[in-house]
């Protein structure tokens, strides 16, 4: 198996391909390029690359207005202060406005580690799926990433990319191809299915390896798109396998979690088990031990499929 890589150095070398592909692509930062990766493109492109300093409300309105001139502007810094500091400019000046700005945001979720709470963002796939018109992409390894970069630039419209610190491994082969919103059957099963997003997805893979131990098929779905959601791959796995667990290195408020429920219970309801952060803030540690602490492993995966089987049966019953 390959090395792991960080979705967000996947985030750099997809950024100074795609420079070299449309020349209306810049790429603005608020002081943090080497920790996004932007620092790739500003080294290729110079004159296409703006640091807006510590002032992520002013990089968004830029942003905006480099959009409204023709520029396909991808905007980067920390999950955290992209989502948070700068939601009402992302509300206002680009999705209310429907402008065609790139929002993409590193050092999501308790894997930021040691920066604490106040700085791991797990919050923001819920504050930017609730803005109509944006479309939220969670890549779970790189070839997801350089799909969801790609993809972004092609379309039209707002776009937020949420992207990681933490290496992850690959979880696609070399005839992956990505398409915005469409869900990737990386496994198949019908005792029930797990449907992850970003690091999680990794980690269901080998949950499902463990759970195939014990007589337990589990599918396993890549939803690297959370917003459009794949209804129709969703209800097909509740209708197909009876219960669904969600995975995401989030809140299990209004994520990839709430999205599936959203789903099932206007589609197909079945049982719905989510993976994810309760009802709290993260907090400092190394990212490992957080993961442990929250549940956002392969064995916390694998125990929700269990319950979700066991609330299944009982349904039945």
């Amino acid at each position: 198996m390959a090395g792991k890589t960080a979705t967000r150095e996947a985030y750099g070398k997809a950024l100074a391909e795609l420079g070299k592909l449309n020349g209306r692509v810049v790429v603005l930062d608020a002081d943090l390029s080497k920790s996004t990766k932007t620092a790739d493109f500003a080294g290729v492109f110079p004159d296409r690359f703006f640091n807006m300093g510590i002032a992520e409300q002013n990089m968004i309105g830029t942003a905006a207005g480099l959009a409204s001139a023709g520029k396909i502007p991808f905007a980067s810094t920390f999950a955290v202060f992209a989502a948070g500091r700068a939601f009402e400019q992302i509300r206002n000046s680009v999705a209310y406005a429907g402008l065609n700005v790139k929002i993409a945001a590193t050092h999501a979720g308790v894997t930021v580690g040691e920066d604490g709470g106040s700085h791991q963002s797990v919050e923001d796939i819920a504050l930017m799926r609730s803005l109509p018109s944006m479309t939220v992409f969670v890549p779970a390894d790189e070839a997801e990433t350089f799909g969801a970069v790609r993809a972004a630039a092609e379309m039209e419209g707002p776009v937020y990319i949420r992207l990681g610190r933490a290496g992850v491994p690959p979880v696609h082969g070399d005839g992956f191809r990505f398409v915005p919103g469409k869900a990737v059957v990386l496994r198949e099963g019908r005792d029930a299915a797990v449907i992850a997003a970003g690091i999680m997805v990794s980690a269901a893979l080998e949950a499902a390896s463990v759970l195939a131990g014990e007589g337990i098929e589990c599918r396993v779905l890549s939803m690297h798109t959370v917003k459009p959601l794949d209804v129709e791959a969703v209800v097909a796995a509740a209708r197909e396998t009876g219960a669904l667990v969600t995975a995401e290195e989030h809140s299990v408020i209004g994520g990839l979690g709430g999205a599936v429920c959203e789903a099932v219970c206007g589609n197909f309801p079945v049982p719905v088990k989510r993976v994810g952060l309760p009802d709290v803030f993260g907090e400092s540690g190394k990212p490992e031990e957080l993961l442990e602490k929250f549940g956002l492993t392969p064995s916390g995966i694998a125990a929700a499929v269990r319950e979700a089987i066991k609330m299944k049966a009982g349904v039945k019953g």
